[in-house]
C-alpha cells in the first residue's frame, strides 16, 4: 500500500477547526514539531488515516507576540509535543490539557532551540526593517486617501464620481498586473524545482485555494 503524503500551509486561526475535522474523520495525531526559521517559528502538525499522511504548517510565528491554540481538546496525545515546543522553542501554546508550565524539560538555558547565528540574526533584523517600512508606507497611503476623500467631498458630484471611477479602474489594473507578476514568478520558481516537489507544492496551493473558496462561500 503506497503512502499518500500531502503538505499544506494554514493560518493559526484555522488550526482548531482542522484538528476537530481530522478527529471527526477518524484521523490519528502523529506529531507536532517546530522549526526555527529566519521568518520566525514554523509549527507543523501531522495527522494520519489509513494510507494518508497529512502535514499542515503554520509559518513564521512570532513567539514574542503570537500564540497558538492547543489541539489537545481533540487529540490529548499532542500534549508532550506542545510542551516541548514551549520549552525548547518558546512557542506560546494556549490551553494545553496537560500543561507542564515550562517544566517539561530541564534545560540550562531558556528556549535553547531558538539560538541563531549572526547571519540569521542579520536576516531577521533586515526582515523587521522591511516590515516596518511597509507599515509606514501603508500608514502614509491611508493619510493620502483621507486627504483625497476630503478633496473629493468638496468637488462637483459628477466630477468626483468620474475621479473615483478612474481611480478604481487604475487600482484594478495595478492589482491584475501584480497578480500576473506574482504568478509568473511562482511558475519560474516551480520550473526550477524537482518535478515531484513542484507537483506537491501545486497540489497544496490548489487545496488551500479550494478551502479558502469554501470558507468564503460559507461566510456569504
Amino acid at each position: 500500500m503506497a503512502l499518500q503524503t500531502i503538505f499544506e500551509t494554514i493560518e493559526t486561526n484555522d488550526l482548531p477547526a482542522l484538528a476537530q475535522e481530522k478527529r471527526d474523520a477518524g484521523y490519528r495525531f502523529v506529531q507536532m514539531l517546530c522549526v526555527n526559521t529566519e521568518q520566525g517559528l514554523d509549527a507543523l502538525y501531522t495527522f494520519m488515516k489509513g494510507d494518508r499522511l497529512e502535514n499542515y504548517t503554520i509559518c513564521g510565528i512570532d513567539a514574542e507576540t503570537q500564540t497558538v491554540p492547543s489541539v489537545t481538546e481533540f487529540f490529548l496525545s499532542a500534549f508532550p509535543f506542545e510542551n516541548e515546543a514551549h520549552d525548547l522553542f518558546g512557542l506560546n501554546v494556549t490551553d494545553i490539557a496537560i500543561d507542564f508550565a515550562g517544566n517539561f524539560y530541564r534545560v540550562a538555558m531558556d528556549k535553547p532551540m531558538t539560538v541563531i547565528s549572526p547571519a540569521q540574526k542579520a536576516a531577521r533584523e533586515k526582515a523587521a526593517k522591511i516590515a516596518a517600512a511597509k507599515a509606514a508606507k501603508q500608514a502614509g497611503g491611508a493619510k493620502q486617501e483621507d486627504d483625497l476623500e476630503a478633496k473629493l467631498a468638496n468637488m462637483d458630484p459628477d466630477k468626483a464620481a468620474k475621479v473615483r471611477a478612474a481611480m478604481a479602474a487604475k487600482a484594478a489594473k495595478e492589482k491584475a498586473a501584480a497578480e500576473r507578476a506574482k504568478a509568473d514568478a511562482l511558475e519560474e520558481k516551480l520550473s526550477g524545482m524537482d518535478p515531484e516537489k513542484a507537483a506537491k507544492v501545486r497540489a497544496a496551493m490548489e487545496a488551500k485555494a479550494a478551502r479558502d473558496a469554501a470558507q468564503k462561500k460559507g461566510g456569504e
